[in-house]
């Protein structure tokens, strides 16, 4: 467990180990939990298809392109839970391949009407 005040702001760091030196790594989801086995009934979405769902994630400038660097401020749901747990998604291109989803960055999806 990591032990942190309220609003203070948190820093993370994925990094890809690999023998590969052409791969970058780049986030994708990131959703919260009060509970580490259930990220689906209460959740909240620090960052959703490369979107930033709250606005005090951020992405951060990375030494290496198998590193990626991301942050937000600390949080509690509703002050009812004790812990809040993270399950970030995070998807692993060629270095340099710019049609690649590590390239794309923020994918919003449209919702279309049904209408016409």
């Amino acid at each position: 467990p990591y032990y942190v005040d309220m609003n203070q702001n948190l820093f993370l760091q994925a990094s890809l180990h690999s023998s590969d030196q052409n791969l970058t790594v780049f986030v994708d989801t990131c959703v919260a939990s009060p509970n580490s086995s259930d990220f689906s009934t209460l959740v909240y979405e620090l960052t959703k298809s490369g979107c930033a769902g709250d606005s005090t994630y951020a992405l951060f400038p990375s030494p290496r392109s198998d590193v990626a660097r991301f942050g937000f401020n600390a949080f509690s749901f509703m002050n009812r839970f004790p812990s809040v747990f993270l399950q970030c998604e995070l998807v692993v291109c060629r270095y340099h391949d710019y049609s690649s989803r590590c390239y794309q960055g923020c994918v919003s999806r449209f919702k279309r009407n049904a209408d016409s």
